[in-house]
């Protein structure tokens, strides 16, 4: 007990992050560099030659005759994207950070000996101490700060201190921070109309009200993920999956989860199992008096349906009539960055973090999200706010994004530990009601999705849906991130997709030859789900089932419960 208490005071230090994780990464990687003096010269002889280059670009720069820079920053990279930047000095401080980030980079990889493991970690954290130290997060040494102060006569500074102050007063009192009022729930997002026809102690279930006159037979029953709020799939009436789906025809039902409080500490994932999917899919069924219903996960929410189907295809229960799995993964060996520091060191400081309040705050896991895209989620948001002095326009999106959720002290663990740490699901050593299940159980159709700059679920990771299963797998790889990626409704702007099977002539094709053959399309991937649906429906068309019986009008309870 007094151990699991000092380590919880000590993770509101370190943001979560467990130092014995990051010390057993860093060790690895420092006693193998000792021992290899071969790289340790071939990094000498690297500094030399950026030295050399870094002199004779200046003296070029101070000829003015060639300004061929000797690094460029990555093509995502926006931090120097102002023409401020290629003038002097500011060019210099561009060219001296590109260099040393090119030296460190070669510093962490490549060290003989060092786990692959290790190796990731050591670099992306290299990568983070880096991206503070850039000469764009400083006044002096950011021509656009600087043109800015100079033009503002100072005002610039003087409102970022304002800000600054209203987000740190925020922080000690552990508020969030304001909805903005053009963006408030059940009155200008999640507003498609419906009722909550059911509720326990983890969903309430939102029926949506018909939008035609003849209706799709089988329902649609959409599970988003519990770290966020439903309403992503229902943002503003232009852009809300859900009224897309109604306005084709079909009848939509859609699990709202709780906000869960230390009183659901012990809750794990059998029961957002059994009260989320399954008792959400015995409702919708119950109601509609369909035999089959069409199931869609979306991100956590994806990861616990499969679960749910393959538990049901192990007990012979052949409800699902299909699939859709929206930036979802069943394994998780490639999982991205988000992977890098999920030890067993780090699951047991999680789980102490946790101990005090009985569930991971939302707070702490935004932050780990933010690091994997620091330099858009961190320090342009310091730049823009705090140096420019520029709030950031509001839209339904960041308003559903600072909307957050918390995650409880058993499910998360769970979740850390069988899914993240030891990839259980996927190797068919997931424990269900007795029974270890595995994604082979699963034959029902899937509909996959994923999303090019996914930092969440990497696309890659995504595609394994048609490896691990033995189902008909349409996969779409659209363009966009997690969550931009899937709101992508038609009439977007700059939107298209790839899509193909993932299987060609009973032979799995690896991800990088399925992205070379799948045929390129314009536009929204929803139109294509759509007809993907409709062509998985069985019978005709009927008139819309009775609503079931309302508990409260939609957006319903859960939702407002921050």
């Amino acid at each position: 007990m007094i151990d699991t208490a000092y380590r919880a005071t000590l993770s509101q230090l370190t943001a979560g992050l467990s130092p014995a994780s990051l010390m057993q990464h860093y060790m690895d990687w420092a006693l193998h560099m000792a021992t290899s003096p071969g790289k340790q010269g071939q990094l000498g002889a690297l500094a030399v030659q950026n030295w050399t280059d870094f002199s004779r670009y200046l003296l070029r720069c101070g000829l003015k005759h060639d300004h061929s820079p000797c690094a460029e920053p990555d093509a995502h990279d926006r931090r120097f994207r102002d023409a401020g930047w290629q003038k002097q000095p500011f060019n210099a401080y561009q060219q001296a950070f590109l260099l040393t980030q090119k030296w460190w980079e070669a510093a962490t990889t490549g060290v003989r000996g060092v786990s692959s493991a290790d190796e990731k970690a050591v670099n992306f954290t290299a990568r983070q101490i880096l991206d503070a130290m850039s000469p764009a997060n400083f006044i002096a040494t950011n021509p656009e700060i600087m043109k800015k102060t100079w033009d503002a006569k100072g005002g610039n500074l003087i409102e970022g201190a304002r800000n600054f102050q209203e987000d740190f007063q925020r922080a000690l009192m552990k508020e969030k921070a304001p909805i903005p009022e053009a963006y408030r729930v059940g009155e200008t997002v999640a507003v498609t109309p419906g009722k909550v026809v059911y509720r326990n102690h983890l969903i309430e279930l939102i029926q949506y009200d018909p939008a035609t006159d003849m209706v799709q037979p089988e329902p649609v029953l959409i599970v988003p993920a519990w770290i966020m709020k439903y309403y992503i799939l229902d943002l503003s009436p232009e852009n809300s999956m859900v009224k897309y789906l109604t306005d084709q025809g079909f009848t939509v039902f859609m699990i709202s989860w709780r906000n869960p409080g230390a009183e659901d500490a012990d809750l794990g994932m059998t029961e957002y199992r059994q009260m989320g999917p399954m008792a959400a899919l015995d409702e919708v069924q119950r109601i509609t008096g369909a035999a089959r219903v069409h199931a869609v996960g979306y991100c956590l929410g994806g990861t616990l349906l499969s679960i749910a189907a393959a538990s049901m295809a192990r007990q012979g229960d052949d409800r699902l009539a299909s699939m859709t799995l929206l930036a979802a993964q069943m394994d998780f060996s490639e999982a991205g960055e988000l992977t890098l520091f999920i030890n067993e060191s780090e699951v047991s400081f999680l789980e102490d973090m946790m101990w005090k309040n009985g569930y991971l705050d939302a707070a702490q896991m935004a932050g780990a999200f933010q690091l994997l895209r620091s330099n858009d989620l961190i320090w342009s948001r310091l730049q823009h706010e705090y140096l420019l002095g520029e709030r950031p326009e509001s839209s339904d999106l960041m308003a559903w994004n600072a909307d957050t959720t918390r995650m409880p002290y058993r499910m998360h663990s769970e979740y850390l530990r069988h899914l993240f740490l030891d990839n259980d699901f996927s190797t068919g050593r997931f424990e269900v009601e007795g029974h270890r299940l595995t994604p082979r159980e699963i034959r029902t159709p899937i509909f996959a999705v994923g999303t090019e700059t996914d930092h969440v679920a990497p696309w890659k990771s995504a595609y394994k849906t048609g490896e691990l299963t033995r189902a008909e797998v349409t996969f779409v790889l659209t363009n966009g991130g997690h969550n931009a990626g899937v709101v992508s409704e038609p009439g977007h702007p700059h939107r298209h997709y790839r899509m193909g099977r993932a299987y060609a002539n009973h032979h799995f094709i690896p991800a990088g030859d399925w992205a070379e053959a799948a045929d390129h399309y314009e536009g929204s991937w929803w139109l294509a789900w759509v007809d993907w649906l409709k062509a998985h429906q069985t019978g005709e068309q009927i008139k819309p089932p009775a609503m079931g019986k309302a508990i409260c009008d939609a957006p319903g309870t859960y939702v407002m419960m921050r």
